[in-house]
């Protein structure tokens, strides 16, 4: 490998193709900025030299590289220099890659925000092609070194590229577009089908953004043909020279034509492109868009009709098309709200927990104790186990309930093996770090306890009385309730300033929320210790004040119990469970009172009417006759008298239930739960459960799905006009 090259460009004969862009760029005069620096490669077996493009924006390890104007137009030069040099033969071909754990993460989201006019979106769409055709159209090939998150543009850069390999410990590669209320505008949404074939694209540009934006890992990129080779990194996730040298051998052989590596290469692009695939990949998107947005959130439909018509367009007449479609989804209040929740909540707010203590106060958790051996528990027992690499026992009140705990556990590591997602010496490792027992003494050495029993003041009172009797003086305690509560609870304790609540959310390795719990005992080591157990675990805390169901589950309750409180009235079920439609919230109330558990929702809802009576969170009689008979939904289930799909109530049912003659058309219904959300917000800020309406909006995202198009609850709400009528002023100046 030599030393760096300076790029020069020498566009004086053909003049500055970049020239129509510049006045864009120049309001974007604090852009951090992502250079590409070249260094020239010498190839093995005679394969000649390959211009590498590192792509840093020199802010550190942490700060993922992100694309704005002048970033595009800088890389656009740089290219435009190699291609002279291509010319000249002094390279063979040329590569892309990033700073260790990025290629790139994106666009400039924050900046991209800022523009006001429709022409500047789609000036920065055509902006984005002219670069990568750069790319596309190399005079040598061109190949993508995939190395960490790739996300929207920042994996169009490479999509662009003639060929790609990606490190088997990236993580973070997608199209989120969708899910943030664009477009892939760069050519994602061409050239994806094109690679992967359409079912696999209709993935990672509709069915993962839609799913709360999951990503997909550098071996799902390698196996779906996003990416041609694999290879893996070295030990140390810092050094890329290991996969840097594999990757660049690798592109040796392809310039060389050597037979092994073209034939793997023709296998691993042999994809599903028939009439069929396609037929069948837009139906199935067009479905999922209708379903999960009801036809309210502009983006994903867009990225559908774009994805149905490129299927004939050229490169071009996509472009064009691309570039269209983001210079209007840029304006929408959807894109602004979206930006504040990504941005402003769950990427800033979400580092500095309002009222955590210094992480210095922390103290170090070696051994955990998970009491209880049901579902929830082998699910906190796993993740603890997993993230934080220590040992973690179960006990339960007999060797059979020990048993099948572990037996789930290990069947969830076998799953995970299964999947790729560990290897077999991974996966045994894991199932030894989690043990059972009976005998509560297995705590005697733990540094963490938190109980996962039965949702009942009094057990949870006695395990932790049983559980303080055998652990050292340093150890924490903490409880998973999610809705009793702490200060009750550490009542009956000797040293009720070791508790602390840990509430976590179903399922625990997905939902990335915990609301921590600080009782009026609490000390300042014990929270410090939660919060940095917290971060270990992959999850974002948020301090929340003891008070009935904490955050998520009060806000869903009341919501949930306006409709269920209008269905009693009168109101037909299908109007009362569709009202939230225009919000395009995960699923309708119904649906998630049988998610949750009627008995669950009933439980909370008591609670919830124990400490603020009737008026706001009544207990629905129809709710416990459906307990009472042992009937988990109200709408007909599989197997039931279903009418071709619709929603039912079968007859059983219904016979069970008393409704009045008060009903409302679905219109008043969603006026009337977002008055009741503003009003119940406005309490629990009143009483200081949370410090901010960000940390309401932060605990609504990650704990329920809250859709980022509507920016976070409590914007929604200002949106509306809610937080006016209710209160008299909005939760956001």
């Amino acid at each position: 490998m030599s030393e760096p090259v300076v790029p020069t460009s020498t566009t004086g004969a053909r003049g500055d193709r970049f020239e129509p862009y510049r006045g864009l760029a120049a309001r974007f005069p604090d852009e951090v900025l992502t250079r590409a620096t070249v260094t020239d490669v010498d190839l093995p077996d005679g394969a000649g030299t390959l211009a590498l493009l590192v792509l840093d924006n020199d802010a550190g390890p942490r700060r993922p590289t992100t694309l704005g104007p002048n970033s595009l137009i800088g890389i656009g030069q740089v290219l435009e220099a190699q291609a002279e040099r291509a010319h000249r033969g002094e390279i063979a071909a040329v590569a892309v890659t990033g700073k260790p754990g990025f290629l790139v993460a994106g666009a400039d989201l924050g900046a991209i925000n800022r523009l006001s006019d429709p022409q500047d979106g789609a000036l920065l769409g055509r902006l984005g092609h002219e670069v990568y055709n750069g790319l596309s159209d190399f005079p040598v090939p061109s190949f993508a070194f995939i190395n960490g998150v790739a996300l929207g543009g920042g994996l169009e850069i490479a999509l662009a590229a003639n060929y790609r390999t990606v490190s088997s410990a990236a993580k973070g590669l997608g199209l989120p577009e969708a899910f943030i209320g664009l477009v892939p505008g760069w050519g994602g949404v061409w050239k994806t089908p094109r690679l992967t074939g359409p079912k696999d694209a209709l993935t990672v540009m509709i069915k993962n953004p839609l799913a709360n934006n999951r990503n997909i890992d550098g071996r799902t990129a390698h196996r779906i043909g996003l990416a041609d080779a694999i290879f893996d990194p070295a030990a140390d996730p810092a050094d890329t020279a290991v996969f840097i040298e594999a990757s660049t051998a690798w592109a040796a052989r392809i310039l060389t034509g050597d037979a092994g590596t073209v034939a793997a290469l023709e296998q691993q692009r042999d994809r599903d492109h028939s009439d069929r695939a396609w037929d069948e990949a837009i139906t199935e998107g067009q479905a999922i868009v209708a379903a999960k947005t009801g036809g309210y959130v502009p983006a994903p439909a867009k990225v559908m009709e774009l994805f149905a018509a490129g299927r004939h367009w050229t490169r071009e007449e996509s472009a064009a098309a691309e570039a269209a479609a983001l210079g209007e989804l840029m304006l929408t209040p959807e894109f602004a709200h979206t930006v504040y929740a990504f941005l402003d909540v769950v990427q800033k707010r979400s580092k500095k927990p309002a009222g955590a203590p210094s992480p210095e106060l922390a103290r170090p958790v070696r051994k955990v104790g998970v009491v209880g051996a049901g579902l929830m528990a082998g699910q906190l027992a796993l993740v603890f186990a997993q993230r934080l690499k220590v040992p973690v026992v179960m006990t339960d009140v007999d060797q059979a309930r020990v048993d099948r705990g572990l037996g789930h556990v290990h069947g969830q590591v076998d799953t995970l093996v299964a999947k790729g997602k560990l290897d077999a010496g991974q996966g045994e490792a894991l199932k030894s770090l989690v043990t059972g027992s009976v005998a509560k003494d297995v705590y005697a050495d733990a540094d963490l306890v938190i109980e996962a029993v039965f949702e009942e003041m009094g057990v949870k009172k006695a395990v932790l009385a049983e559980v303080e009797a055998v652990v050292t003086p340093e150890c924490i305690l903490a409880t998973n309730t999610s809705s009793l509560s702490v200060t009750e609870m550490a009542s009956g304790l000797e040293h009720p300033e070791r508790l602390v609540g840990f509430h976590f959310f179903n399922p625990v390795a997905v939902m990335p929320l915990v609301e921590i719990v600080r009782g009026p005992a609490t000390t300042d080591p014990v929270l410090a210790t939660a919060f940095a157990t917290a971060r270990g675990l992959g999850k974002t805390a948020v301090l929340v004040q003891d008070a009935a169901a904490f955050v998520v589950n009060r806000i869903l309750l009341r919501m949930m119990g306006e409709v269920q409180n209008s269905f009693d009235q009168g109101t037909d079920a299908a109007v009362a469970d569709h009202a939230l439609d225009p919000m395009a919230l995960p699923m309708t109330p119904f649906t998630l009172l049988s998610m949750v558990g009627v008995p669950v929702a009933q439980h909370v809802t008591e609670s919830l009417n124990a400490a603020f009576g009737d008026e706001r969170f009544p207990v629905s009689a129809n709710l416990q006759s459906l307990i009472d008979a042992d009937i988990p939904s109200l709408w007909a289930q599989k197997g039931e008298d279903q009418d071709h799909g619709r929603e039912v109530i079968p007859a059983g049912t219904r016979a069970i239930l008393e409704v009045g003659d008060s009903p409302e058309t679905a219109e008043e219904l969603l006026v009337r739960v977002q008055d009741a959300l503003a009003q119940e917000i406005g309490l629990m800020l009143d009483e200081g459960v949370v410090a901010d309406a960000e940390d309401i909006d932060l605990c609504m995202i990650l704990g329920a799905g809250w859709p980022m198009h509507l920016g976070g609850i409590t914007p929604y709400l200002d949106h509306v006009g809610a937080s006016e009528r209710v209160n008299g002023r909005r939760f956001h100046a």
